[in-house]
């Protein structure tokens, strides 16, 4: 699905992926849907759709993360009260003003009640374009859950063969699952090496470098990141004394770029986060052999990441999950930055935060919009979090 890039230092690579993030028109999905005339581009918002299937389609996986900071909202305003979220009204705005009118189809998948009627909003709109509200299951038995989510990448199946003009053979998903494989795992390897050397791999670095896989093709990407890992090793950066923490509550709607550079800024080494959940949702590698419809389920079920927005059928599991992301990263504190009005964040904030305490792991929150353009405030308080755990840890 494309040739691969190839880009020797850091700040090429930078400069790509910045580039990329900046494009709100989305050109090199443009681009690549218009180099062959029957390629087609499926867009999906955050946290996880099975990618293999729009890959073994032939079709281009797009992620939208709305407008961020750089997309003024106008008329997604005139479509929603002003009490949630901003991602669906500035999703709104894209569309409305043209810059996914290239999409061949949009899937929305089950983050929350917001989303779900963002997915009947665009078959009104868009009564022309493949839309699919994509749901998972909340029970986790293989024989009730697996079946009923087995038959829901079945029907996604279908419906994606139907709209390329053939259908989506087992071999061409097994092909595709092969890929995601590969590109989870080297996602996996640049978090575990910022992980391990935070100074030679910034958060905003990683953050870009990873978010570039949500509009390029798969192929492409594994290369991008392999050219980032090693460009990085070969420059030398200097290391600072920062804190060591991990970001949680930002798994759908994405905080500001600026949001991450002051956390950075205000002496923290950001060593894990939930951001961008569908590049690394599914923790083990899915088998290539058998049913991949199977394979896929199963992963699904017993192999993925924890969120607020995934139902968790343990209840002692709960928060636990953050509790080993500290421990693995060797991180000394938890940021929660959860965005204004996500109610799947902020109702799990206080059960986590118990879990930490009683963890003995510190944390602090704050709340923030992806068009919140004022950092300072949340500059200081990160920081005033980070001297406190240098302060108290040196006693």
């Amino acid at each position: 699905m494309g040739a691969s890039l190839s880009m020797s230092d850091v700040p090429t690579i930078v400069a790509r992926v910045t580039a990329l993030f900046e494009d709100l028109d989305f050109s090199t999905a443009r681009e690549w849907k218009s180099a062959k005339p029957e390629r087609k581009v499926i867009g999906y918002m955050p946290i996880y759709v099975p990618r293999e299937l729009i890959h073994a389609a032939g079709m281009l996986p797009l992620g939208i993360l709305g407008g961020g900071d750089q997309l003024e909202v106008i008329h997604g305003d005139a479509y929603y009260q002003s009490y949630i979220c901003r991602i669906p009204r500035s999703t709104i705005d894209l569309a409305v003003s043209g810059r996914l009118d290239f999409v061949d189809g949009m899937l929305f998948p089950s983050i929350c009640d917001v989303i779900r009627n963002l997915s009947g909003m665009w078959k009104v709109m868009y009564p022309q374009v493949y839309s699919r509200y994509f749901d998972v299951p909340q029970n986790y038995r293989d024989a009730i859950g697996g079946n009923y989510y087995v038959n829901e990448l079945a029907e996604l199946r279908d419906a994606l063969g139907h709209l390329r003009g053939a259908p989506i053979t087992d071999e061409e998903l097994r092909s595709s699952i092969a890929a995601y494989n590969e590109n989870r795992r080297l996602v996996r390897q640049l978090y575990e090496y910022r992980g391990a050397q935070p100074w030679q791999a910034p958060a905003t670095e990683v953050y870009l470098v990873t978010r570039a896989g949500l509009v390029l093709p798969v192929e492409q990407h594994s290369q991008l990141i392999r050219d980032y890992l090693s460009a990085a090793a070969a420059a030398e950066r200097p290391r600072h004394d920062n804190c060591r923490i991990v970001v949680t509550g930002a798994f759908c709607e994405q905080p500001p770029l600026n949001l991450i550079k002051s956390l950075e800024l205000a002496g923290c080494y950001v060593v894990d986060d939930d951001l961008l959940l569908v590049t690394r949702w599914l923790t083990e590698e899915v088998p290539t052999e058998g049913d991949p419809l199977q394979n896929l389920a199963h992963a699904f079920l017993h192999h993925s990441e924890s969120t607020a927005a995934r139902y968790e059928p343990d209840a002692a599991e709960k928060g636990q999950h953050l509790v080993r992301a500290v421990r693995r990263a060797r991180a000394e504190g938890v940021i929660f930055a959860c965005p204004s009005f996500c109610d799947p964040a902020l109702l799990e904030r206080p059960m986590l935060q118990r879990v930490l305490r009683d963890a003995g792991i510190p944390y602090v929150a704050f709340k923030y919009s992806e068009n919140f353009g004022q950092m300072q405030p949340i500059r200081e308080q990160a920081g005033t979090f980070a001297d406190s755990i240098k302060l108290w840890s040196a006693q």
